[in-house]
C-alpha cells in the first residue's frame, strides 16, 4: 500500500498542473512558428509526454482527495479546478494531432498569432496560480484573471479574421476544411484558459 502523504498540498498540484499548459503552449507556438511537417510526427510524440505527465499529476490528485476528510477548499472545486486544468493541456495536444490527422504542410500567420496569445493565457495562468494559495492576501490576481479574459477575447477576434481569410484567399476546399477545423481547436485552447481563471475566480468568491 502506498505511503499516505498527509501534506498534500493541492494548490501546488494547481501550479505544477498550469506549468505542463505552459509547456505545451511553448511547444506549440514553436512547432506553428518554425513548422517543419516532417518533424511533426516527433512533435506529436514529445507534445504527448507533456500531455501524459499532466494527466498523472492530476490522478495523483484526486487520489490523493479520495483520501482526504479535510481539504483547504470544497472539495468539489478541487475536483472542478483539477478537471479545467487538465483540458488546457488536453486542447494543445489536441490541435497537433489534428494537424499530424489533416497533414497540413503549411501555417498561415493568424494561426502563429493564436498560438502567441495561448502562450500569453498560460503565463498570466501560471502567476494567477502562484497566487492563488493565498488568493485572500493579493493584490494581483483578480488582474491576471481579468487579462486572461481579454486576452480570450482577442483570441476570438483573429480566430474569425483567421477564417475569414481562409474562405476569401484559399480556393483549396481541403486546405479549408483542415485549417478550419484547426481554428477551432486553438480557439478552443483560449477558452479552456478562460474556463479556469473563471472557476478560480468562482473559488475566490465562495471563499472571500
Amino acid at each position: 500500500m502506498a505511503k499516505r502523504d498527509k501534506n498534500f498540498n493541492y494548490f501546488s498540484s494547481f501550479e505544477r498542473m498550469g506549468n505542463f499548459s505552459y509547456q505545451a503552449a511553448e511547444m506549440l507556438q514553436e512547432i506553428l512558428e518554425n513548422y517543419d511537417p516532417e518533424q511533426l510526427p516527433q512533435k506529436v510524440k514529445e507534445m504527448h509526454v507533456i500531455e501524459h505527465a499532466a494527466d498523472i499529476e492530476h490522478h495523483d490528485m484526486l487520489e490523493h482527495l479520495s483520501r482526504e476528510f479535510i481539504t483547504p477548499i470544497e472539495r468539489e472545486d478541487i475536483i472542478h479546478m483539477g478537471q479545467e486544468l487538465d483540458e488546457v493541456t488536453d486542447c494543445m495536444e489536441d490541435v497537433v494531432l489534428r494537424m499530424y490527422m489533416y497533414n497540413i504542410q503549411e501555417v498561415p500567420d493568424k494561426a502563429q498569432q493564436m498560438a502567441a496569445i495561448i502562450t500569453k493565457c498560460c503565463t498570466c495562468l501560471n502567476a494567477a496560480l502562484k497566487e492563488f494559495a493565498n488568493f485572500k492576501k493579493s493584490t494581483s490576481i483578480k488582474d491576471r484573471l481579468i487579462e486572461i479574459n481579454r486576452l480570450e477575447e482577442d483570441g476570438d477576434e483573429i480566430y474569425i479574421e483567421g477564417n475569414r481569410e481562409l474562405y476569401v484567399s484559399c480556393t483549396d476546399p481541403m486546405t479549408i476544411y483542415a485549417w478550419s477545423a484547426t481554428y477551432t481547436r486553438l480557439e478552443k485552447c483560449c477558452d479552456a484558459c478562460e474556463h479556469v481563471a473563471d472557476t478560480m475566480e468562482m473559488i475566490i468568491m465562495k471563499n472571500s
